[in-house]
C-alpha cells in the first residue's frame, strides 16, 4: 500500500483508509464484534494505516470497536475520530462549546484505548459556538499533547479559513466522489492554496457506484439510505447510466466498477485519501486493491466525457441534514 501526506501537515497515511462507521451505526445492525475486530486487522495486514471513526457512530460503540481492534498496532497507525454532536446523537443536534470538546477528549481517549488522538474532526460546524474558539480549544489539546491533528468535515470555505488561521487544519473530510463533485467547485481549490488534505467519505456513493443497488433493492429498516433522496426508487433507476459508464470502463480493465471509482478519486490529487467503508471482507480487499489501479489521462478524460451527459438525480441528504452542512 502506497502512503501519502495529507496536506503540508507531515501526516502520512496509506492511500486508502477504512471509514469504519459502518461496522457500527448508519447501515443497519452493528456488525457482530468478533467479524468487526477480524475485518479491522484484515486491513491493517493490506496495509491500511488509517481508520476513521467518531463518538457519534453507535454512540460510542465504533470508538471501543477500534479501541480493542487496534490495540496490538497503535503505534503503527493513525486513528481519526470526531467531536462535535451533543451528547454524541446525532438527532440532538450540534455541540462544540469548548467544554464540550474537552469531555469528548478525554473520553475517546479512554475508549481508543489510547494517550493520544491523531486526527480530530469537528463533526459539523456549530453555528452557536465561534470557530476562533473551537480551533483555539483544539490547538490547547494538541499543546497538552492530548491531540496531534485538527481536522473538520463537510464545512464551508469561510469557516475553513478561520479554524485554519487559529491552529492550521490537517484535513477535511466530506463526501466526494464521481456521484458527488460539488467540492471541485470552491473546496478542493481551498485546500490547495491553504495546504490542507482532503479525505473523500462515500467515495463509492454509499454503496450504489458498484453496481449491487438498483431500483428494485431494499434497505434494512435502521438504513440511513432510507430517508436520501438520492436513494429514491427513482432516482436509482434514474441513475443508472453513471454505473454503466463505470461498468463499461471497469470491464475494459478487467477490474470491478468500486475500483474505478477510487482509483478515479487516488488519480484527482496526491493529496486525497479516501475512506471507503465496509462489513465484509471481500469488498474491503476489492476496494483496497483500487490502489494498484492506474487511470491514464486518457482513462480520465474518457470517464470526464462519458459523465458530461449525465445528471445525478436526487439530493444528496434529507433537508434537515442538508442545513449542517458547507456552513
Amino acid at each position: 500500500m502506497q502512503k501519502r501526506k495529507l496536506g503540508n501537515s507531515g501526516l502520512e497515511v496509506s492511500a486508502i483508509g477504512l471509514g469504519c462507521m459502518g461496522l457500527s451505526y448508519g447501515y443497519g445492525p452493528a456488525t457482530d464484534k468478533t467479524a468487526a475486530i477480524k475485518l479491522i486487522h484484515r486491513a491493517y495486514e493490506l496495509g491500511v494505516t488509517f481508520f476513521d471513526s467518531a463518538e457519534a457512530y453507535g454512540p460510542f460503540t465504533n470508538e471501543e470497536l477500534l479501541g480493542e481492534a487496534l490495540a496490538p498496532f497503535r503505534g503503527k497507525v493513525v486513528i481519526a475520530t470526531k467531536f462535535g454532536f451533543a451528547g454524541g446523537k446525532v438527532a440532538d443536534g450540534m455541540d462544540s462549546r469548548p467544554e464540550n470538546i474537552r469531555a469528548v477528549a478525554e473520553a475517546s481517549l479512554r475508549r481508543l484505548k489510547t494517550d493520544v488522538i491523531d486526527l480530530f474532526y469537528q463533526h459539523r460546524v456549530d453555528p452557536a459556538v465561534p470557530m476562533e474558539d473551537v480551533a483555539g480549544t483544539v490547538k490547547d489539546l494538541i499543546a497538552e499533547g492530548k491531540v496531534r491533528h485538527f481536522g473538520m468535515s463537510e464545512a464551508g470555505v469561510e469557516s475553513i479559513r478561520r479554524a485554519h488561521a487559529v491552529q492550521p487544519l490537517t484535513a477535511l473530510q466530506s463526501e466526494y466522489s464521481l456521484w458527488w463533485r460539488e467540492p471541485e467547485q470552491s473546496i478542493l481549490p481551498l485546500l490547495e492554496e491553504l495546504g490542507i488534505g482532503f479525505v473523500p467519505f462515500s467515495p463509492l456513493g454509499k454503496g450504489f457506484l458498484t453496481g449491487a443497488i438498483d431500483e428494485n433493492t431494499s434497505f434494512e429498516s435502521t438504513d440511513f439510505r432510507n430517508v436520501v433522496p438520492r436513494f429514491g426508487e427513482d432516482a436509482r433507476k434514474a441513475n443508472r447510466g453513471l454505473v454503466n459508464v463505470l461498468g463499461d470502463l471497469a470491464s475494459s480493465k478487467g477490474v470491478p466498477r468500486a475500483q474505478i471509482a477510487i482509483a478515479w478519486l487516488l488519480a484527482q490529487k496526491p493529496w486525497i485519501t479516501p475512506i471507503p467503508g465496509t462489513t465484509k471482507i471481500h469488498r474491503l480487499e476489492e476496494n483496497i486493491g483500487a490502489a494498484a489501479v492506474e487511470l491514464s489521462a486518457q482513462d480520465l478524460a474518457g470517464i470526464e466525457q462519458a459523465l458530461s451527459g449525465i445528471k445525478v438525480e436526487g439530493d444528496r441528504y434529507p433537508p434537515h441534514l442538508q442545513q449542517r452542512v458547507g456552513r
